[in-house]
């Protein structure tokens, strides 16, 4: 470790919680790292946030004039209270907001929309349901966040299934599921490709349900395709990236990273590495997927574009340890933001090599106090705790943490970020936060 690397350790005030690095060659099949991106929201969606993480898939915002500093009265365009309680984070399409939540301890569940231009709320339809589903207290009983076509609005509910609302609130189709045996509930969002929604649920096997990931029609809710999954536990949310001249489906979750085919279901490689319980969305840059496990594990760098078992030659190189349990990162400008929730650290690593720029300290140090995914704005970071703090940083290869915003509630929903607004949902409501 260089003098200089000590010294912006000892300033940051935390200690090195990494491990050595690996690196790995790459293999000449791989796909160019020009040809590696996510595959993100095109059209009248991409002015909008219609999917968790935004049009871009990874909570990186367009530029604007959105303000950076915030307080319970300040910047403060309008609050509103939503009924229920749940994590799920906002969507947003045109003047609509789009929210999930849960009653009576989850006995009831029920999907929102609200007026964005003034936080009105303007319906609320109720999911057919039958049980109450085990869940952990953090996790909750409408945690994923629903997505958006512009058509129709799509939420997962776990064993009470995934359901198709139009922008009235008129429920289109409901396709249920039967007994999630996953031991803190499910937890990982749809997501949208093409003419289908994809899907996973790691869990043990039940009578009628084992794990699986699955393509289901957006029009109707049938099954497209259906691959079995032997993993037990999972709370993630997949995501679809361009690799070279194929599209590749990756699922992040217990032991390994997998791609599968979006239009068959076929395994196309696997990545092992990966710990027990695994909770963030990967994110991609600079050639290749960034697959980070939970309670401070690895995270892993991987050259996407394999076949089979490719975790001798596929993995450039990885963190052993330090990484996020709960929040997803964020890869802005060359550089992966990550926040370790076990210690209130931040960890900022050179995408490409996996080199260490430096940690620095966020607020308290707590077990699993940070639920919200990061997201960057106008070349600055911002990571918020479950206390509704945000610490504001800004980009670069050096811990620059400019202030610290609050938003005086409790908060474990990431923010939509729309034209120059910011959108978020606190255990006490709503929030629209602008200049």
């Amino acid at each position: 470790m260089t003098h200089s690397l000590k010294s912006r350790l000892l300033a940051a005030g935390c200690a090195l919680v990494l491990g050595t690095l690996t690196l790995v060659s790459a293999d000449g099949r791989m796909a160019a790292a020009e040809d590696v991106h996510m595959i993100e929201v095109e059209g009248e969606g991409a002015r909008y946030w219609p999917r968790w993480r935004g049009p871009s898939g990874q909570g990186i915002v367009p530029t604007g004039t959105y303000v950076d500093r915030w307080s319970p009265t300040q910047h403060v365009r309008w609050k509103t209270p939503v009924p229920g309680e749940a994590n799920s984070s906002p969507i947003v399409w045109g003047d609509r907001i789009f929210l999930t939540t849960a009653h009576d301890g989850g006995r009831r569940l029920s999907m929102l929309a609200f007026r964005r231009s003034n936080g009105e709320r303007l319906w609320e339809t109720f999911i057919p349901t039958d049980v109450v589903e085990h869940v952990h207290q953090k996790n909750g009983h409408a945690s994923a966040t629903p997505a958006t076509d512009g058509a129709l609005v799509y939420a997962s509910f776990g064993r009470h299934g995934l359901v198709a609302v139009d922008f009235s609130g008129k429920i289109v189709w409901h396709r249920k599921f039967s007994e999630i045996a996953n031991y803190h509930g499910p937890a990982g969002s749809p997501v949208l490709y093409k003419d289908r929604i994809f899907l996973y649920q790691d869990q043990k096997p039940v009578p009628d349900q084992t794990a699986f990931v699955a393509a289901f029609d957006k029009k109707t809710g049938r099954t497209i395709w259906e691959t079995p999954r032997t993993e037990t536990v999972g709370w993630g949310t997949p995501v679809v990236i361009r690799a070279g001249d194929r599209d590749e489906l990756i699922v992040s979750s217990q032991r390994r990273v997998a791609a599968y085919n979006p239009e068959t279901g076929a395994e196309l490689w696997t990545v092992g590495g990966l710990t027990f319980e695994v909770i963030p969305t990967p994110v991609v840059g600079e050639g290749l997927v960034f697959a980070s496990s939970g309670r401070a594990g690895p995270t892993l760098a991987i050259r996407p574009g394999g076949r089979g078992d490719v975790t001798a030659t596929h993995v450039v190189w990885n963190s052993p340890k330090g990484s996020p349990f709960v929040p997803s990162g964020v890869l802005f400008d060359g550089l992966l933001y990550l926040v370790n929730d076990m210690q209130s650290i931040a960890t900022v690593y050179e995408a490409k090599t996996g080199a260490l720029m430096y940690q620095g300290r966020m607020g308290v140090a707590q077990r699993e106090g940070f639920s919200a995914s990061p997201v960057a704005v106008n070349g600055k970071v911002y990571f918020t705790n479950d206390e509704g703090e945000t610490f504001v940083l800004r980009a670069g290869r050096e811990f620059n943490l400019l202030h610290t915003n609050t938003l005086g509630a409790r908060t474990l929903a990431s923010p939509a970020l729309v034209d120059n607004i910011w959108y978020w949902r606190t255990v006490e409501g709503l929030v629209a936060i602008g200049g």
